[in-house]
């Protein structure tokens, strides 16, 4: 009780104890007199810290007073106000001396020995009267407008990094040039909040013990510029092979832009050019602006200063640039703390997954293809800027093992081709519309209420120049809006064939005509389920997507044909199994946990009709090897690109060619390559994915694939006839194991019963139970009517120019081009 309420309490007790008294009650009596008592002693001592507050009741007792209030305050802020002091006082600055011991990042091959290794030694300090004035005005205005008054500290900054890291999310540089000094200079470029308080400490400190000139002189001898180069006189020697104190206003402005990231503003890069230039502008009207220069001066910057061609060291000569590459990007987007900053400065030990062995014969197999076939002095207007990219991956792991990337930066080749995003895959891309068709179905059919699943023995319309129809029975309509009619390879009128045999011949028609009926998103979605990246896709919606018009990497494209390897299993690529920053491990590096991309059924089901493509169709080729291979060939409209991509169970390996021009970046013709009239998929492609593959396989026995087991049900496309009526008739230059015209049998096929195989639960079971086979045809949709049925009145071919069968005119019709406008691809 309070001390009012206890007075109360005594006098009423008291009453009562006399009243009792008046009644003979004595131990009422003793009762009032004790509590009289209590009163008479009053409130009691008092206590030092009044909390629960006393004489107070309800929610008033738990609130502080505002002395409470205040002396806590004054408290909390002494107390921070120490730390502060403390911290500052014991705060020590690094030795600078520090800066100029290089390190170097070492490099390992899959056995652990040594690679390559590059280090910080591309640095020279230098006085600050060496700098430039330009460079000097063009980093202020570029990176800390107010450098030469503000005090080295921006707060706002640092709080917004400390929220980023606290919240998980990208963190954000240093502000101030005094506090990017701080961080070239002294510390790690790590983003943890105790190096966070160490460069704010560190910055006052260095505020005050040097004046701005010193600052700006320390900042730009420690300053990352790309291109190995620690300083502005690496970087300028580096960029225009001249001193930092030779730098004219223009040069000084790009240099300026890459301290925001020479990964993003280097324009050596092509990616990157646009961005640098308009950078580059952005410096110098804020050298405008601060009134570092005249506008005249301004005006004198037309043309953007492009920098001297790379100069490679001599230790990354051959494929090892491209391994080196590979692996840096794998190692920066596994860790989110390791920069290429932090790579150049050194410190680091990367474990690759690369056997030199491996490397070495992909390497020859390329040489030995290109010396065979290209001739650039007898053929310069054909043989010359030929590229290759090749990746070989092991598919039940996801280890790169082998890379192609090109000629050698010695030879000035800097783009990684194994890596490359702008060379179109072609036919490559149908077994990824065949896949969906087996693990989703068709909208055409229904069971159950699904998409009925089919399988390889599912007949399509494989007529050059077929209209092509959705799913629900109308004509796909062009850009000239005209039915669009979809061109194969070649002009024959093969009727109806089975997927198996379209896939065996790369005829169009019928893949385009089943994207349709599965659904282009679906396809896409599969595609990026086995691996594909899905910025790397085209336009699903478009009539030729199922005819590779997307552009995927080497690497990405080994990857999804390792899912079919891996029956169904997709291993994320990887080329690191270990990192070490000044000697202490990484995590999250290594094998990543397989994804279950496709049934095994499923992709056993693609992979048998690979092999036939292998064996009997375009990559006839690989029948050198002597073991199980499946594959797909691939080229493209015009074409500028032929593909193979191969397995057997061990091993994937994707090989790629095109034609560049490498001052435009712009995709050339291979038509007269090596004096061929044109280069298809099954040609050199194969050829080197053969070679490769004999001494990448050597000490390996050979191994079958699974046996497929069965999946879906023949779904014929509408209007496809009760027997088979044609047999294909390749026509390509490289097949010639393939049947001819002569050959076609003169009367049809007998009857092809379809079998319904067991079902897969969950899918086309109904409940648990398994149905047995049958015989029973399944129904054809009779509501669409088809090119060469009786009641249909077939349209005269107005057009052979259409896009995706090579762009090999044959006739003078009237142009129609798919939905909508979308380069076409041929069907090798």
């Amino acid at each position: 009780m309070t001390r009012a309420e206890m007075r109360k309490a005594a006098q009423k007790k008291g009453k009562a104890g006399g009243a009792g008294g008046d009644g003979g009650g004595g131990g009422g009596g003793r009762r009032g007199a004790a509590a009289a008592s209590a009163a008479a002693a009053g409130p009691g001592k008092k206590r030092f810290i009044d909390y629960p507050r006393f004489g107070k009741t309800g929610i008033r007792r738990w609130l502080p007073s505002w002395k409470q209030w205040l002396s806590g305050f004054l408290l909390v802020f002494g107390c921070f106000v120490g730390l502060v002091f403390y911290l500052y006082q014991t705060t020590q600055i690094p030795d600078m001396n520090e800066l100029v011991k290089g390190q170097n990042t070492i490099y390992y091959w899959a056995d652990n020995t040594e690679m390559t290794r590059k280090g910080q030694t591309n640095r020279q300090i230098v006085p600050l009267d060496e700098i430039s004035p330009n460079l000097q005005n063009a980093v202020i205005a570029a990176e800390n407008q107010s450098f030469r008054e503000d005090s080295g500290i921006d707060p706002k900054g640092m709080m917004r990094a400390v929220y980023n890291m606290a919240k998980g999310g990208e963190t954000q540089g240093a502000s101030t040039i005094t506090q990017q000094y701080v961080k070239n200079a002294y510390l790690s470029q790590e983003q943890t909040l105790s190096r966070k308080v160490r460069e704010f400490f560190i910055t006052l400190k260095i505020n005050q013990k040097l004046d701005k000139p010193e600052i700006l002189k320390g900042y730009l001898n420690t300053s990352w510029f790309g291109r190995g180069a620690n300083g502005a006189q690496a970087a300028a020697q580096a960029y225009y092979g001249i001193d930092a104190k030779d730098l004219n206003v223009c040069q000084s402005a790009m240099l300026a832009g890459l301290l925001k990231g020479a990964a993003y503003y280097d324009p050596t890069n092509p990616a990157n050019k646009e961005r640098a230039e308009g950078r580059w502008a952005w410096i110098l009207d804020q050298m405008v602006k601060t009134k570092a220069i005249t506008p005249e001066d301004r005006a004198k910057c037309t043309t953007f200063p492009t920098p001297v061609p790379l100069k490679p060291s001599s230790n990354m000569n051959g494929e090892i640039s491209y391994l080196v590459d590979t692996a840096n990007k794998y190692v920066m987007n596994n860790d989110k703390s390791i920069t290429q900053q932090a790579i150049d400065k050194g410190g680091l030990k990367i474990y690759t997954t690369f056997e030199k062995d491996k490397v070495d014969a992909l390497k020859k197999a390329v040489d030995d293809v290109k010396a065979e076939n290209l001739n650039p002095q007898k053929r310069p207007d054909n043989d010359t800027n030929i590229q290759f990219g090749s990746a070989s991956i092991r598919p039940t792991d996801g280890a790169i093992i082998a890379l192609y990337g090109g000629d050698g930066v010695e030879n000035g080749h800097f783009d990684n081709n194994a890596d490359a995003t702008g060379v179109q895959v072609g036919s490559t891309f149908k077994p990824f519309v065949l896949a969906t068709a087996m693990q989703i179905g068709v909208q055409t059919a229904k069971e159950d209420g699904k998409p009925k699943r089919i399988n390889a023995d599912s007949r399509y319309l494989a007529d050059d120049l077929s209209e092509i129809h959705k799913p629900d029975g109308s004509l796909v309509i062009g850009d000239d809006g005209k039915p669009y009619k979809q061109k194969n390879e070649d002009t024959s009128k093969h009727g109806y064939v089975s997927l198996r045999q379209a896939m065996q011949f790369s005829y169009n028609v019928p893949f385009v005509q089943l994207n349709q009926d599965v659904g282009g998103q679906n396809v896409a979605d599969i595609a990026v389920q086995m691996g594909v990246k899905k910025d790397s896709l085209a336009d699903p919606k478009t009539a030729t997507f199922p005819l590779g018009t997307s552009t995927i990497s080497p690497i990405r494209m080994a990857t999804a044909y390792g899912t079919l390897a891996a029956s169904g299993k997709e291993s994320e690529p990887y080329s690191v199994t270990k990192v070490e920053v000044d000697g202490k491990e990484r995590p999250g590096f290594g094998k990543k946990e397989p994804k279950v991309a496709l049934e095994p059924t499923v992709a056993d089901n693609v992979t048998d009709v690979l092999v036939n493509v292998a064996a009997k169709g375009t990559g006839t080729k690989t029948l050198a090897l002597g073991r199980p291979v499946a594959g797909k060939t691939g080229t493209t409209d015009q074409n500028k690109s032929a593909w193979w991509v191969g397995y057997t169970p061990q091993l994937v390996t994707s090989v790629a060619m095109w034609r560049e021009d490498p001052s435009k970046h712009e995709r050339q013709s291979l038509n007269g390559t090596g004096g061929k009239a044109s280069i298809h998929g099954g040609d050199i492609p194969t050829d080197v994915f053969t070679r490769y593959m004999k001494v990448a396989l050597a000490n390996e026995k050979p191994l079958d694939f699974p046996n497929p087991q069965p999946v879906g049900s023949e779904v014929d496309s509408s209007g496809a006839p009760s027997t088979a009526s044609a047999v294909p008739t390749p026509t390509m230059s490289d097949t010639p194991s393939a049947p001819t015209q002569s050959q076609q049998p003169t009367q049809p096929a007998p009857p092809q019963p379809t079998q319904t195989p067991i079902c897969v639960p969950g899918v086309d079971c109904p409940g648990d139970q398994q149905p047995t086979a049958s015989k029973t045809k399944t129904p054809h949709p009779t509501n669409t009517c088809l090119l060469g049925l009786p009641g249909c009145q077939t349209p005269t071919p107005t057009d052979t120019t259409t896009p995706g069968g090579g762009g090999r005119p044959t006739g003078k019709p009237t142009q129609t081009t798919p939905p909508p406008a979308q380069p076409g691809v041929a069907g090798q």
